[in-house]
């Protein structure tokens, strides 16, 4: 098993037992599977709690003293996944490995994902041991089979992983980086086609240290993260491979928490996927593991483990795992450092923020107006037409359209468009044509007016719009409704909630960069607030969050986890409800990354049974223009399918094709 670098803190979950005694163990272990039935309990009890290397001592003491393979009567007394899941704890780690590869190869069909997991994320050295065991265990080459299975740009980077060759020196040339960047960009965004070969011969080859600085690089180069061009250019199992890869380089830990997390929620569990994992990191990683599941899932390991799996099996991988995350004193400061970098890697200021509708080319207003009035002319309406223009033009070209209209046929275009289409299309296509600051308002009046308040629209508009919009909301409400926009909030929400939402809505945040020792006395100013003093907790948060600007709260956020162990989001949903905790969770979630808060509010909006046209109107009007091309790429990356995917399985007819024009293409 490949050990940690000497002087490393060792971060698995599974230690060596002390006072460990092999014969002994056999001995317990003959007994609870000797007679009818097996003690189930003692079985698992002693096999966590033995380190690999001293479960193969055991398994030598058991041959000695009966004659007997261990592994071959643990398969015999234990069925399900519970046997699947001993029996890969029982062997060493590289023959694990090459046993779940001969799975994934055998038979029809082949497990891709099984192949990407272990082959992107094992180092050198367990490459090379698992060769060997597969050697061993079959008398077959591994290379061999794969190249037997697999094909294509696929197949090549298995076979480039597989070597075991990655370059390990943490010396990292700048000119080199430099040229690779060159290199990745030349053979895919520049190209006619893509050169898969340089993504393969610079990702397959070069350092992980080096590797970091090429993505670094990229990113300032081209305006776009690695993760973005992968996708683009290349498509199918390669395609997953490489991001697998990319996500190891980054963080092996996150990328095993992610695959973890998707392994159980949902409906159903992937069991195959959750033993391998937690068996082959049980004594490399798990402790990181659990610290990037907690920050980032807001759960812990532990009990979503708790809460989808049950019996002995349930029982065995909780003592793998090591520990719940949830419980007092368990969380680890380590994480702090996990949750800055994951944030950085998608801090908005890093990546530059890209809408998906841009100026029509060899625009012509008049031409427009016409064809519009011919759409809309006569018996019947041409809808395709309407969505065509109106999608493809920016705000700015469709004022100018309303004046050309108004001008050549003295008639108001919106009034025309509302008797002319009707329903979400129409709601859609008239927010379109409202400048940004009026819909906006509009938005808001609606949330206010009539019997009840949609206290989602306030908090999603106020809670991630920038001083200026903000500013200029106000003032497109007071021109629209004759009222301000702090009084109509102030007459129709009350409490902490409607302090919150005048603070958003002065549009005074700072902004300036982070100061660090101000980000000290801020994080220590709501982690001091003892637990059940709301109000005191409520006034700290809101005079923090609603002021400060992103690149502080950032700053805030990173030190109040190191004060207290906690996300500064996981404490808010802890210690406060209702709508003033849902208005701080927005601000935390805007501030970490805005793209992502969007992806997740269309991704609920189109979840389950019904759709929430609203919500989804409303943030592809609003972000059109802005961030949606970033919301689209948080969007597959977080659900594993394309906002167009979603949004075509979630709508229909000229609501569905206006849509899609506004979400720019398939990712």
């Amino acid at each position: 098993m490949a050990k940690p670098a000497q002087g490393a803190k060792y971060r698995g979950s599974i230690h060596d037992f002390p006072g460990f005694d092999p014969n002994q163990d056999a001995e317990a272990l003959y007994t609870a599977m000797k007679g009818f039935g097996s003690d189930k309990e003692a079985i698992l009890d002693i096999i966590t709690s033995r380190s690999n290397r001293q479960r193969q001592e055991v398994c030598q003491s058991y041959k000695s003293l009966y004659g007997k393979d261990l592994i071959d009567n643990l398969k015999y007394e234990l069925t399900g996944k519970f046997e699947r899941l001993i029996v890969g704890l029982m062997r060493p780690p590289a023959y694990c490995d090459a046993k779940e590869i001969k799975d994934a190869i055998s038979g029809i069909g082949t497990d891709e994902k099984c192949l990407i997991e272990i082959l992107a994320s094992r180092t050198n050295e367990q490459m090379h041991q698992l060769v060997a065991a597969y050697k061993d265990a079959y008398e077959r080459d591994l290379e061999a089979d794969i190249i037997g299975d697999t094909s294509g740009h696929f197949q090549k980077m298995l076979v480039v992983l597989l070597q075991g060759t990655r370059e390990e020196d943490d010396v990292v040339s700048e000119d080199l980086v430099q040229q690779d960047v060159q290199d990745l960009y030349e053979a895919g965004e520049l190209k006619w086609g893509t050169d898969e070969a340089q993504f393969i011969y610079i990702l397959g080859n070069r350092s992980k240290q080096h590797l970091r600085l090429v993505f670094d690089e990229y990113l300032k180069t081209t305006g776009k993260p690695i993760e973005a061009s992968i996708r683009g250019e290349l498509s199918g199992d390669f395609e997953k491979l490489m991001l697998a890869v990319v996500k190891c380089v980054r963080s092996t830990p996150e990328y095993f928490a992610e695959r973890l997390f998707k392994a159980m929620k949902g409906l159903g569990t992937r069991d195959n996927t959750l033993i391998r994992i937690m068996v082959s990191r049980s004594e490399l990683d798990m402790l990181d593991i659990r610290e990037i599941f907690r920050t980032k899932y807001e759960k812990s390991l532990y009990s979503m483990i708790k809460n989808d799996t049950s019996g002995e099996y349930k029982k065995t991988l909780l003592k793998l795992c090591g520990g719940d995350d949830d419980a007092a004193g368990q969380f680890f400061p380590e994480a702090a450092q996990v949750a800055y970098r994951m944030w950085e890697l998608s801090a908005v200021a890093r990546v530059e923020l890209k809408g998906t509708v841009r100026p029509a080319n060899d625009f012509n207003p008049d031409a427009d107006a016409k064809a519009l009035r011919k759409a809309m002319k006569g018996i019947g309406t041409d809808e395709d037409t309407i969505i065509d223009i109106i999608t493809h033009r920016s705000n700015a070209q469709r004022q100018q359209i309303r004046q050309t209209f108004k001008s050549h046929f003295g008639r108001d275009l919106m009034a025309d468009l509302k008797s002319e289409i009707s329903g979400d299309l129409a709601r859609l296509i008239l927010g379109l044509m409202m400048p940004p600051a009026h819909y906006d308002a509009k938005q808001l009046k609606k949330a206010m007016e009539g019997a009840g308040t949609d206290e989602k629209a306030l908090i999603e508009i106020l809670a991630t719009r920038t001083n200026a919009e903000i500013q200029a909301i106000n003032e497109a409400y007071k021109e629209d409704y004759h009222k301000s926009l702090e009084d109509a909030i102030s007459s129709d929400t009350s409490g902490h909630f409607k302090r919150i939402l005048i603070s958003l809505a002065t549009g005074n945040r700072e902004e300036g960069g982070e100061n660090l020792d101000q980000a000290r006395e801020d994080a220590q100013e709501i982690a001091d607030t003892p637990s059940g003093d709301k109000t005191s907790l409520e006034t700290r948060f809101m005079t923090i969050l609603c002021t400060r600007s992103y690149p502080h709260l950032r700053r805030v956020f990173q030190e109040f986890i190191k004060m207290t162990n906690y996300d500064v989001e996981h404490t808010i949903k802890k210690e406060m409800s209702g709508d003033v905790r849902d208005t701080f969770v927005a601000i935390v979630q805007s501030v970490k990354n805005k793209p992502l808060f969007f992806a997740d509010k269309l991704y609920k909006s189109m979840k389950g049974a019904g759709t929430d046209e609203k919500t989804l109107t409303r943030i592809m009007v609003s972000r059109s223009e802005i961030d949606l091309l970033n919301i689209r790429r948080e969007f597959i990356e977080k659900y594993d399918k394309s906002l167009h995917q979603a949004i075509e399985g979630d709508t229909s007819g000229d609501f569905l094709k206006a849509l899609l024009a506004l979400c720019g293409g398939e990712d």
